[in-house]
This record gives structure tokens, sequence and C-alpha cells, in this order.
């Protein structure tokens, strides 16, 4: 794999990661909240698994059932498609 994409994979997962906890700490402030399309924009584009990781951390949207069931299915999705790309 190019090592371009691995830095951009984790790249976008800690940005995932930390859009997490943003989002709680805007939460327990009463403040402006991070939307739920860019939450799962940020998920889509190979994101998955640092938002899933966020989620658990910080305890954010865990009692969602699209985050709780959507997350993990994504990530394998995402795992099957990396898997795919790297071995044609």
């Amino acid at each position: 794999m190019n090592i371009a994409l691995i830095v951009l994979l984790i790249l976008v997962n800690v940005y995932g990661f930390f859009l997490m906890g943003e989002d709680k700490r805007r939460a327990k402030a009463h403040k402006w909240r991070i939307s739920e399309a860019h939450l799962w924009s940020t998920a889509v584009l190979f994101g998955a698994a640092g938002s899933f990781l966020g989620m658990q951390y910080f305890r954010h949207k865990t009692k969602h059932p699209a985050f709780q069931i959507g997350m993990p299915v994504l990530i394998v999705v995402q795992l099957v498609i990396l898997g795919y790309l790297h071995f044609i």
C-alpha cells in the first residue's frame, strides 16, 4: 500500500476520533454541535475506525442505534475494500 494512502488513512481516523470528542465537549457545554452528517461523512471517508474509537473513548453517540450498528458495519466494509485494493 502506498505510504501517502497510509498517512491519509491515519489522518482521517485521528480527525474522526477528535471530532467525536469535540462534539461531546460541545454537547456538555450546550454549544453549537457538529452535525451528524459531518460525523458520518468523516466516517464514510475511511475514518470509521477512528470515529468508533472516539465514540467509545468519549462515550458519545453510543446509545444511538445508527452509530452503534453503523460504525462497526462501516469498519468491516472499509477493511474489505482496503484488503481488496491491497491485493489487486
